[in-house]
Formats: C-alpha cells, structure tokens, sequence
C-alpha cells in the first residue's frame, strides 16, 4: 500500500486523507476536510496523467516543459533532481518550486515519473497566506519540506482509475 492511493473519498497521501475537488481533462485536484473552498486552501494534491508519455526520453521532456512552465509563472525555483533509470526502474524527475503572490506563498513538490508505462505527476502543494508569509513558507519549508519530499518520492502507485485504459 502506498503513500498515495486512491479511496471512495479521494486519495491519501503521507496519512491524510484529500477529497476529490475539481478535474479537468487528466488533472484531478484534491484537498482534505475543512479545505473545500478551491480559493483557500493550505494543502492540495494534485494528480496528472500524460497518456502520451510513454518512455523514458517522453518524461525527461515532459519534466522540463513543466520546469519551463513554473518558471514562466515566476516560480523560485528551490531543487530539481533526476532518479536515473535502472535496469527494474525508469528514470523519475522530482521539481520543487516556490511561487510569491501578493496574497500567499506556495511551495509545490513535483514527481514525474512513468507507471505501468504512461507518465504521470503528483504535486503536493502547501500554501500559506498573508502579506507576510514568507517567512513562514521559508520556515514551514526548512521543517517540512526533506519529509515531504520523502513522502512524495516514496509514493509508489497512480490509482487505476486515473490510468488509460488499455
């Protein structure tokens, strides 16, 4: 059983369970109890399928476009990282990034990664709001964010639902 799964209330990562909020196309967006207002939330995860994703060549481009992405968005960019492939595993690429708005922080895990051969990502995302939050996203991310980061490398399964079907 792994970090992430999906459960008839939506998914659960690192021991909370997220509720199923909002889907477009391949993306699904989830948020834990008390978070339903998509405009406030602290925590979300976010699961994307890239069905066209099917080697390892498809996710490294896939990894930098969404890298070129978050830094179009004005994103800090705070640690990338690459898993190299291995005979049993493909390679994996994980982006960590910090976007400053005027009315919060957030700081965004990305793990991109091939399952059952078709690209996909989870993000876990943390936002903390206020004029000053800053310094409260830099603390948060200084005490949380090597367990996070384990927790969303750890994770080891797309739910099925969210898979193409063969």
């Amino acid at each position: 059983m792994g970090l992430c799964q999906k459960t008839n209330k939506g998914v659960t990562f690192a021991g909370t369970t997220y509720s199923h909020r909002w889907a477009r196309g391949d993306q699904h967006e989830f948020t834990s109890k008390g978070q339903e207002d998509l405009k406030k939330w602290t925590d979300m995860v976010t699961l994307i399928v890239y069905p066209k994703v099917t080697h390892g060549e498809g996710l490294a481009v896939t990894a930098n476009t969404v890298l070129g992405n978050y830094k179009a968005s004005k994103a800090t960019v705070l640690r990338t990282d690459s898993v190299p492939r291995t005979e049993s595993k493909p390679a994996e690429h994980l982006i960590v990034v910090m976007f400053g708005r005027p009315e919060f922080v957030e700081v965004a895990f990305t793990r991109l990664r091939l399952h059952k051969g078709v690209g996909n990502a989870v993000v876990y995302s943390h936002r903390i709001y206020g004029k000053k939050a800053g310094n409260a996203a830099s603390a948060w991310l200084k005490k949380n964010g090597p367990s996070t980061e384990k927790a969303l490398m750890a994770w080891d399964a797309m739910p099925e639902s969210f898979l193409p079907k063969a």
